[in-house]
């Protein structure tokens, strides 16, 4: 269920958009699930935490990187988006010899036959929060009317 977008002035023409959505993990610091400007929709990088328990999932970095599709779909339809709307992801491994099954539980999400797939750096970081071996942040264009 998604949560009433509040709006926030910017010195731009365009006013900032906080989306929130409790499908997602909620923000644990000074940030937004996600800020909407104008037709874009930023979202901050989501690892495997299981929204309801605040845990993250059992098992490799499958059902890690699986578990951080689903609260990205999540984020990004509180904003009226998809996953094929998305136009750039950033992914951090914590080990590159995760790749391949991480680009396996990838291409199901993101190689959609009705999309052009997006843009993506993938990058190896020495530790992410709670230990995950997987965060994704993405970028997405909201479709007209939303």
């Amino acid at each position: 269920m998604a949560m009433e977008p509040e709006r926030q002035s910017t010195s731009m023409a365009l006013a900032k958009v906080n989306i929130s959505t409790v499908g997602a993990p909620a923000a644990i610091g000074p940030y937004s699930q996600a800020v909407q400007l104008g037709g874009m929709l930023y979202a901050s990088g989501q690892i495997a935490l299981n929204p309801a328990s605040g845990n993250l999932v059992e098992g490799g970095i499958r059902e890690q990187t699986e578990q951080v599709f689903q609260n990205i779909s999540a984020v990004l339809g509180a904003a009226g988006c998809s996953l094929g709307d998305v136009v750039k992801t950033t992914v951090f491994l914590k080990d590159m010899n995760d790749f391949a099954a991480m680009n396996e539980v990838y291409a199901r999400h993101m190689a959609l036959p009705e999309a052009v797939p997006p843009a993506r750096s993938t990058v190896q970081v020495a530790r992410l929060p709670k230990d995950a071996l997987v965060e994704i942040e993405v970028i997405a264009s909201i479709p007209a009317g939303h």
